[in-house]
């Protein structure tokens, strides 16, 4: 007989499957179309897949310096620069990962310690919160207005303690498609003025945004970026997030502390899709044109569900478009979202579960970062509920 009986005390104790696992099963099982999980169905580009092949068949398969190869960093820092006017030195600034969530992972290890207090704005990415909670921190929430999703900074001052340790955004946000104001991050940036409070700026749609706005990087704010790690994901904008790899930014200092981890961590990332990126970014237009390419998307999407009895706004960047069913049924987003698989055939992400005690209010997530057909396909269930 086992004689065994574990004695661990979960550090995770209300941590379950996450909605985007869930959803993405049941999408599989009941052969849905999948517009729930945010991941493209179409392939990434022809040229980069080869130059990350050349680079297999070059010999670069051994592991990878611990920040990435140099030349990847360097021309992460020279894109910017020419983007945002800062430049980050690609001898310690600048960390390759594997992907951002590692990135946003590594970030909080190096600096949150128990009972420190971290702000994040709700409904958040759902790796935020429990990555918080494993390193002894407290989460402190913002809800973010449920129908713009804006932000009232002078509330935001109200949160902060002499333990708040760190304030984590997204912009553009995911799931809202909510894009920061050049107004918003003024006033973050005041609200910080005399305090030692680190930002961490998860900034992984920064080229899917939309209607001739304009990503407001942290970095274009100095009283920002001398406080902040910037997160990106080179799997978000070339297509081919089962990559997982992207990068880190920040001042000397914070990543010497951010490195410390990620050496004991992943050590390092893959080699040869490092080379690849390294030479396909070279080509500003590979990312640049991103944008309008997701906007289209975007248009095609909406175009087909004006007739509908969803109700929304445009989405102003990211991949995601929020769409209101209130006028279908008021049965709980989560209830809805699992009948529109196993009756319509269509998949989503309700937003409840990223809300501060679970608010619904009637709003599921989809992804259009999918075919033209698969769109249209989709759009033609959801038009006749």
């Amino acid at each position: 007989m086992p004689t065994y009986k574990s004695s661990i005390q979960s550090k995770l104790q209300n941590v379950e499957s996450s909605i985007f696992s869930v959803m993405s099963g049941l999408a599989f099982k009941h052969k849905a179309i999948n517009l729930s999980q945010g991941f493209p169905n179409f392939e990434s580009s022809l040229e980069l897949k080869k130059m990350v092949n050349n680079a297999m068949l070059n010999g670069k398969n051994q592991y990878a310096p611990m920040a990435g190869i140099f030349s990847l960093r360097r021309t992460i820092s020279e894109k910017t620069e020419n983007l945002y006017g800062i430049h980050y030195n690609p001898e310690n600034e600048i960390t390759i990962t594997a992907g951002a969530t590692q990135a946003i992972f590594t970030a909080i290890a190096a600096t949150i310690n128990r009972a420190d207090e971290v702000i994040i704005f709700k409904p958040a990415y759902d790796s935020y919160e429990p990555t918080i909670e494993l390193f002894g921190g407290k989460v402190v929430s913002y809800q973010l207005n449920p129908e713009t999703f804006k932000v009232n900074w002078d509330e935001v001052r109200m949160l902060i303690t002499p333990k708040t340790k760190m304030i984590l955004i997204n912009t553009p946000h995911n799931p809202s498609g909510k894009v920061f104001s050049k107004e918003d991050m003024i006033a973050l940036e005041k609200l910080l003025v005399g305090t030692n409070i680190i930002l961490l700026s998860d900034e992984v749609y920064e080229h899917i945004i939309f209607d001739g706005t304009q990503h407001q990087s942290a970095a274009l704010f100095p009283g920002l970026a001398e406080r902040t790690f910037i997160t990106a994901s080179f799997g978000k904008t070339f297509h081919n997030t089962g990559w997982k790899v992207g990068y880190c930014m920040a001042p000397k200092e914070l990543m010497k502390e951010f490195q410390k981890v990620h050496q004991f961590n992943v050590f390092s990332v893959n080699h040869p899709m490092q080379v690849g990126l390294a030479k396909y970014i070279q080509n500003p237009q590979t990312y640049l044109k991103l944008g309008d390419f997701y906007q289209e998307k975007r248009d095609l999407f909406l175009s087909l569900m004006k007739d509908s009895r969803f109700s929304f706004a445009p989405s102003n960047g990211t991949y995601f478009q929020l769409m209101n069913y209130k006028n279908i049924t008021d049965e709980a987003d989560v209830d809805f979202a699992i009948r529109l698989i196993k009756e319509y055939g269509v998949a989503s992400i309700p937003i409840s579960v990223f809300n501060e005690n679970n608010l619904d209010t009637k709003v599921l997530r989809f992804c259009f970062a999918k075919t033209n057909d698969t769109l249209k396909q989709a759009a033609e269930i959801l038009c006749n509920i």
